[in-house]
């Protein structure tokens, strides 16, 4: 069997448009499309809109101009209250003003199941009323194909309804409730999910067949302490979805030591928050300097870069 390729990305709003710019240089150097180089796609939060564009066929490009362009489109105070909305109705931005802008830019496609999809998906969520994790994947004879016939937008928002910046999206059966952001408790960053799925519960992958590329957003390590209770709780957010990012990688070095795995991630220079769009030029650069050493062709081949981890099977890193 030939070689899959499996690409997750984590959550992080507008700082997405670093994988997305990694997407792009993917694209101009293999001239063809993301889909085509990967056979399954997963992501949380604005890593499932990126996983989402990508099995729809949306070009990288595009995608690029999308953080770069429709942010003021999705990050709409509504009124009342405006930027207090946070405090007293619990979330600052309408979910309906990012899923009005998928639809937008999907065009036809907005329109697709996940089942319509031609490459393997998994984008996450979570039950608001019972925190039940949900993962969205195309129906196969392996899984219990439950969620294939949902629509692929509205997967997408639901997994993108991160807690106090978006209102929860409402889904029908199976769901028949409100979720949230999936990256609420283990998947904010969802290669391991991604890995089980596709080595449990869809045919036709094998670790020791498999390359992973799984991206990070971007991270600033060197914050200030919270004292006030408001920074106190948007502390609190920040680890709930980012935490898990090194831990997941982990246990996919740990439980898939056979496959060839890379994790990306690059170091912001200040803290930027996921809907802070006027920080969008120094994200994009912060991105053109980090693809400048994303070596695609070697990680395609399976080879040593220093994005590659290291496993107990593979303490050289080498292939």
């Amino acid at each position: 069997m030939s070689r899959r390729y499996l690409l997750s990305i984590d959550g992080g709003g507008i700082r997405g448009i670093i994988p997305a710019m990694a997407l792009l240089k993917l694209e101009q150097t293999t001239n063809r499309p993301a889909r085509e180089t990967f056979s399954f796609v997963a992501g949380t939060s604005t890593g499932g809109l990126l996983a989402a564009a990508v099995a729809a066929g949306v070009p990288a490009a595009r995608i690029v101009g999308i953080y770069k362009t429709r942010g003021p489109d999705i990050f709409r105070p509504g009124k009342p209250w405006n930027g207090m909305r946070r405090y007293t109705i619990g979330y600052k931005y309408d979910i309906e003003n990012l899923r009005g802008v998928l639809r937008e830019e999907f065009g036809e496609m907005a329109g697709w199941t996940l089942n319509d999809s031609p490459i393997d998906v998994l984008l996450t969520a979570k039950g608001l009323a019972d925190g039940k994790p949900w993962y969205f994947v195309r129906d196969n004879p392996v899984n219990a194909g439950a969620t294939g016939r949902l629509n692929l937008v509205d997967c997408a928002t639901a997994s993108a309804a991160a807690p106090t910046y978006f209102g929860p999206w409402t889904m029908g059966a199976p769901v028949n409730g409100k979720l949230v952001d999936g990256g609420v408790g283990v998947t904010g960053n969802p290669v391991y999910q991604a890995c089980v799925e596709a080595f449990c519960y869809t045919r036709g992958y094998r670790p020791e067949e498999t390359t992973i590329v799984s991206f990070g957003t971007g991270r600033f390590i060197h914050k200030a302490d919270p004292r006030l209770i408001t920074s106190w709780l948007d502390w609190v957010l920040e680890a709930m979805l980012h935490a898990p990012e090194e831990q997941q990688t982990e246990i996919v070095a740990r439980h898939y030591p056979a496959a060839a795995f890379y994790r990306l991630e690059p170091s912001l220079p200040e803290d930027i928050d996921m809907d802070d769009i006027g920080c969008m030029g120094e994200l994009e650069e912060t991105g053109r300097q980090f693809c400048a050493g994303v070596d695609w062709p070697a990680m395609l081949g399976g080879y040593a870069t220093p994005f590659r981890v290291k496993s107990p099977k593979c303490e050289g890193g080498e292939a």
